[in-house]
Order: structure tokens, then sequence, then C-alpha cells
């Protein structure tokens, strides 16, 4: 678990010292960079010790089989899984024929620090080797913004008490040997040497490999160059083999003399580009990147984040952890998107091999969001990579027996391979939240062209697999049965009710779209009856109503099923599905993460406020959160119906997923989800935005908790601020000419450099519902130790 005092508090950094070998995992989860492209794991330079090495390319994957005990038609043949492909971090350090290993000797100093302005990992160590030899070492790398295929580091060695014989190895490693893996459903399949070496390389201080995956048949090339700066006498040598590519760098050092290597990796793969066209793409983007060398790699990077901290930026005040896990989160959903360029968006990024590297629902759902109003293009980009993938989904929806196109559940490439049908296959809304994203997208941006050609095609195919998977019933209601929702501890089931109104919104946005666009929408062969349909089963849509309890169900029943018996739950038994069958979770009220409560964010106008702190109250006593994504949607609606004090737990732990690794497998890399949800809880929270039609609206508040929030928003040509304080809030046009929003009932119209000051409400005080025995939110795992230690004492007592 990591602890409260294993980063230091500040407010654009997250610095680590001392060095804690037990968190190594999760410290090169935390420390990892990335530009969407590339990404490097925070390894120590040195490669080792180590948790786990990791080096990536997004979309760079190979096929396994998928065993099934029996097959049955429609199952994913083939499982694909991110690859550790050839790792260009390492640089190895020899002090008198002795290893620089932090394992022995003596670690006088060591601290890494994650700069969230200059987008670099810094690291500064002072170690005494077993000889009683003193060295200093200053290491920084980056992974670049600006130009896509490249990473850098910069790694200096400065003699401190005595001179030191000092040998440098910089390394390109392929098939490095990865740890077993744990014995847990959200880690990797493990792959044993899955690269096939092509060609190696090393002349002068360029190294280079190249290797081809056996199944996938995707190709990989990486090179180096090195610039080397050391006293009289420095040496050079290289060799290279399949697997490894090593330059040799020999020096003596005196007190105060420094050696210092400049390294700058390229990588490219392909799955269709030949060996010279891939070693002379790599070679090239090396050449690129010597124009600039590690200052100018660096200035740039610093450029390209004041420009992005300039737009997207979130300040917190009145809690100064908050304030930098904020900053941290948006520093790594950036990472896993900003050059992700014709790939997906990883649930993990390109931070580990956590879910095999897959792609899932949430992008949608919880990533584009953030996207969409601070930086579309990237937004744009990943429904670009959705459209690509169409062929496979409508694959997929025909082996279904369906029409339109039935999106993966999990993939890399677009195809589906998830093994576990309930919660894959059956998971339908994915189409929904993808037609959600092109909504909002083309709404924000006024992207016609894109709502013209992708963004049709999209809501075209996905209204079509509703009508194929739904029915009417004699009564004319629209049903859809037999769907797994986003809570994945209900699955199979009739009439989810998320499910169901975010179909209807699809349908509803489909059919819109097919007027506006007549001519394109008659060349995809859908005519007037076809629209008609869709729009006649979004009226329809079964919405699932308990009256007795007078709250909606979360699925056709639910809420007749028998409670999960939480009062007898262990802590050390969360998650559930690790420790009970899924058949006995299936059959009981216990939610994973928010459904219903997410269904009130996404489809707010289908409840009454009422209607809203019912459900929500109910729905707040099964839910256990086992799932990342859970959180931040609770935080939403528990601030929206008046419970801000308990919304700011939700967010900061939403906040602190992987800061405080509260779901216990950061080492696999962080929640992007997670991270991205901390932005919506604070603006759509706190800020109660709402993005309805053409129109942003705003019911602001702040838990007593803090003081000030403030962000920006980008949406219809605009740029606005929202600043709340205690008092009120503060609209101002940052750019644009003129806008119109909603603070609560009142329309305000915004010009530039007239900002619009408005007293809040704020809700009477009122006793927040209570959440399943054990499982409280927040920042730290206090309350749920109490609890293992009351359940454990009462165990004692019954026996």
């Amino acid at each position: 678990m990591i602890t409260a005092d294993c980063f230091a508090t500040e407010p654009w950094a997250l610095t680590e010292t001392p060095l804690n070998m037990e968190l190594l995992p999760q410290s090169e989860s935390v420390f990892a960079l990335s530009n969407g492209h590339v990404g490097w794991r925070g390894n120590l330079d040195e490669g080792e010790p180590h948790g786990m090495p990791g080096t990536y390319l997004n979309g760079f994957h190979e096929l396994h089989p998928l065993p099934y005990s029996e097959r049955a038609h429609g199952y994913p043949e083939s499982g694909q899984t991110v690859i550790n492909v050839t790792n260009g971090k390492v640089i190895r350090l020899l002090v008198d024929d002795t290893p620089f290993d932090l394992r022995y000797g003596r670690l006088l100093k060591h601290e890494r620090v994650l700069d969230l302005r200059a987008g670099q990992l810094q690291r500064e160590c002072e170690w005494k080797s077993p000889a009683g030899h003193t060295i200093q070492v200053r290491a920084a790398r980056l992974v670049s913004f600006t130009q896509r295929a490249i990473a850098a580091v910069a790694y200096e060695v400065e003699a401190i008490d005595t001179s030191v014989a000092v040998v440098v190895q910089s390394e390109l490693i392929a098939n490095e040997e990865l740890p077993t893996p744990a014995n847990d459903p959200r880690a990797a399949v493990a792959l044993t040497s899955p690269l096939d070496p092509e060609d190696d390389e090393a002349v002068g201080n360029r190294l280079r490999l190249i290797h081809r995956t056996r199944r996938s048949g995707l190709r990989v090339a990486t090179a180096a160059d090195h610039v080397v700066e050391g006293p009289p006498g420095t040496r050079t040598s290289c060799e290279s083999k399949p697997d490894v590519a090593r330059l040799t760098v020999t020096s003596r050092l005196a007190p105060g003399q420094k050696l210092r290597i400049e390294k700058t990796v390229a990588y490219g793969w392909s799955g269709v580009r030949s060996l010279p066209a891939l070693r002379d793409q790599v070679e090239a983007a090396l050449v690129a990147a010597a124009d600039a060398g590690w200052r100018g790699l660096a200035t740039e990077q610093r450029k390209y984040l004041d420009e992005f901290w300039a737009r997207s930026d979130v300040e917190v005040d009145g809690d100064a952890e908050l304030q930098q896990a904020v900053r941290f989160a948006l520093f790594h959903v950036l990472q896993a998107g900003a050059r992700a360029e014709e790939c997906a968006l990883p649930s993990k990024g390109l931070t580990g091999t956590g879910y095999d590297g897959h792609s899932f629902w949430d992008t949608e759902i919880f990533v584009l969001p953030l996207l969409i109003y601070t930086s579309p293009d990237g937004a744009a980009e990943a429904l670009r990579w959705r459209q690509r993938t169409l062929p496979q989904a409508r694959i997929r929806a025909r082996q279904l027996g369906l029409r339109g196109a039935a999106f993966p559940w999990r993939t890399i490439d677009g195809s589906e391979c998830s093994a576990y049908w309930p919660a894959g296959t059956a998971a339908f809304h994915i189409n929904a939240g993808i037609a959600d994203a092109v909504a909002r997208y083309v709404s924000a941006t006024g992207d016609a062209e894109f709502g013209r050609t992708i963004g049709l095609e999209l809501l075209v195919e996905t209204a079509r697999l509703w009508m194929s998977l739904g029915h009417f019933d004699a009564a004319g209601t629209f049903h859809i049965d037999g769907v797994t929702g986003p809570d994945e501890y209900s699955a199979i089931k009739d009439d989810n009710l998320y499910t169901n109104l975010m179909a209807g919104r699809n349908l509803r946005t489909a059919a819109e779209t097919a007027v506006r666009w007549r001519r394109e929408t008659a060349a995809m062969g859908v005519g007037k009856k076809e629209v008609a349909a869709w729009i006649e089963a979004a009226k329809s849509v079964h919405v699932p109503y308990n009256e007795c309890l007078g709250v909606h169900e979360q699925h056709a029943g639910f809420t007749r099923q028998e409670r999960w018996n939480f009062e007898e739950t262990r802590f050390d038994q969360y998650p559930l599905m690790l420790h009970f069958p899924y058949f006995d979770i299936y059959r009981k009220q216990v939610v994973k993460q928010a459904d219903l409560i997410l269904a009130m964010y996404t489809c707010g106008d289908s409840f009454s406020a009422e209607q809203k702190e019912r459900n929500f109250a109910y729905y707040e006593s099964c839910t256990v959160r086992d799932s990342s994504l859970s959180a931040c949607c609770q935080a939403i609606i528990a601030a929206e119906v008046g419970h801000d004090e308990l919304a700011y737990e939700y967010v900061v732990e939403a906040a602190l997923m992987d800061l405080r690794d509260l779901e216990h497998n950061t080492r696999d890399g962080l929640h992007i989800a997670s991270l991205a949800g901390t932005w919506m809880a604070l603006a759509c929270g706190f800020g109660g935005m709402r993005h309805n039609g053409d129109v942003l609206s705003f019911r602001p508040g702040l838990p007593d908790n803090l003081t000030r929030l403030a962000f920006h928003i980008r949406a219809f040509g605009c740029i606005l601020c929202v600043e709340i304080s205690a008092g009120g809030v503060m609209y101002t046009l940052e750019a644009g000419s003129s806008m119109t929003i909603q603070h609560y009932d009142e329309s305000l119209s915004l010009v530039l450099g007239s900002p619009i000051y408005r007293s809040i409400s704020k809700a009477p005080r009122q006793a927040a519902p209570a959440q399943p025995a054990g499982r409280p939110p927040g920042r730290t795992q206090v309350q749920d130790e109490m609890y293992a230690q009351r359940t454990d004492s009462r165990d004692e007592e019954s026996s």
C-alpha cells in the first residue's frame, strides 16, 4: 500500500524520498512516462532492481489462443496482449568493477521527481560502493510530446571523494525476463520471448534492433544514438547481438569530474511495412531528434506542457494533496492520449500491462469528456480509431446474429478478445457510450465535417445494433434483454436501466443526425421508415421502477433480489470477484461500480430531483466500489443531491486511486479512467456542469473542505473559465466573441473581457446515506482496517 508519506505534497511535482524497494512496482507505474505512442515505465535507469520492466508501443501486441473447456458459436478465438518491447532505458554503471546496484553498498541519498511542468522524470542519488568510494548519479528522462517516436535520457556520473574507474553500458534489450504475473484477472497474460529477432547493428555510437512477433506479425524497430562527454581518456566501444545492442563507455573520474551520456531512442512499428522501411524510419527519427539534442527536446517538452496547462489546469484550494493529485491525474491522462494517433486509449495507458493493455468502454464515458472540453483533437482521434474498427465491429455483430456494429468489450486492434462473454459480449452499452461521445464532440466543437462523415457512420451502425438487439412487447414498450450494464456484478439481465436510457439517446441522436444529413444517410441505406423506428424505440424504451420502494431498478427485478451480506464480508474479501463465485454475486443486490448512478449523470433529464435523491440513497447502501470507475460517478451525483462532504470524499478517492494504490493493483499500471473521472467529479460534481444540446449549464457549489475551485472549458469555439469560491462563482470568457450559458435557471450572455459573478445556492445539510459495512470512501484505508479488526474480534468472540 502506498502511504501518505511516500511522496512529498507539492503543487507541480511528485517527489519520492527515500526509495522504497517494496513499492518498486507501484512507483514504476506512478513514474511512468508516455506520449500515447511510446511508454516507458519508471524503472530505475540501471534496469535492476525492478518490479516489472516495461516499454510499450500503443497498439503493438501479440495474439494468443483463448482456452475454452467447451467451444460455442461466437466465442472470440484469439486473445491480445500488450508486449514489453525493446527496452531503451537501460544504462548500467560499474564503479571500480562493482555494479552500481542499490541493493549493495550504502545508499546515502535517493530522490526521484516527476516534474509535471517539465514532463520529465528526474533522479538524483548518492551511493557509497562496498569498497568505500562515493559517487553521485543524476539522471533525467522524457518521452517527447513533440517528436512522437522519441524518448531520451540524460545520465551523469560524478566522483565525489576519490578517483574512480567507471564503465557505463547503454543498452537496447529485447525479450527481457519478466516476473510471473499475479493470480489476478486484472493482470496480464505472460508471454515468454514474444519477439523474434530480424536485424541487429552497432556502429559508432548508434545501436539498432529489429524484431517481429510470431502470431500477430507486427514488426518493431528500435534505434539509439548517444552523445558522450567525459574527461580526456574516455573511450567508447559497441556491439550487437540478436536481443542486445550495447554501447560501452569507460572513463576515470577524479573527484569533481563527471561523465555525461545523452541517449536518444527512436521506436517504430508496423504490421505492413518492410524491414528496410522501418529501419530507415527510426534512423530518420534519430536524425530529427539530433537537431534538437537533449536540451532542445527538453525545451520543446516544457513549451508543449505550458500550453496544455494553460488550457487544462484545475486549481483546487483547501486541500494541497488533492491539488497535487488532480494535476497528477491530468498529466497522466494527457500522456495516455496526446500522440495516440490511429490507436486506442488503453485502460492503463502505457504505464503497465494490466488488463493486457486493452481498451474498454471507459474511454468514451470517462476519458473523452475530459479531452472534448480541454483537448478536443485528442477526442477526435480516439473516435476516428473507433470508426476505423467498424469492419471488425460489423463482423462481430453478424457473428452474434445482429445488425449494425457490435463494438468489442476489450480490445487492442478492434477485435473482441474477452473470453468471458457475460461481462464481455453482453456489455453492449459500449455502443451507446461511443454514440454519446460523438454527440458531445460534435456539439462542443461544431465540427460539422466530422459529424457528417465519421460521426454519422458511428451513429447509424450503433443505432442499428439496438434495433436488432431490442424488441417491442405487445404494449409497444421497447425492451433490451439479456445484457450486462456497467455493473459487472449484475450480468445477463433484462432492461438494464443505464443501457436502455443510453440506447434511447443513441437512437434519438442517430435519427436527428440522419435527418440533418439526408443525402449521406441515404447512401448508407437508411430510409425514412428506419429513422421512424429509431424514434419510436427511443420514446418507448422501458425504464424499470419499483413503485413500492419509490426507486428505479438497476435492471428489471434488481430490488427483489436478496441483498448481499455485507456485515459478514471481511475487508480482505474485497474485491468480491476474487473471493466469491460469480454465480453467487450475480443473483444478489451488490453493485461493483456505479451503474444506475452513472445513468443519472449521463441521462439526468430522465429523473426528477426527488428520484435522484432516493435512488442515490438506495444504491449507496449496496455499492462496494470494487471498480475504480465508481467513485467519480458517485461524487457527481452526491454533489447534485446535496451531499457535498460525501462527494468530496469520493473525489479524493478517485484522485488518489493510484497515488495511494487503493485498488491494490497500481503495480499493473495506472487507472486512466479514474484519473480522468477526477476531472469529471470536480467540473460536473462541484461545478455542476452539464452539456445538453448546444448549451452548457452549471449548478456550482463547494464542500466545506475546499475554499476555491477553478477550471477551463473549451466549447462552441470559446474558452470559459469557471471559478468557484464559498460565496459565489465567476464566469469569464477568455477566448471567443460571446457565449451563452445557464447558471441554475438563469441564462447568462458572456462576452470577452466582461466576467459575470453570481451567488451560489447551497442545499440544506442533511445526513448522507451510509455505504456497505467497511466500505466508506476516502483517502486512506484506516476505516477499512478498523472494520477488519472489528470483524476479526467478532469472529474470535463467536468461536
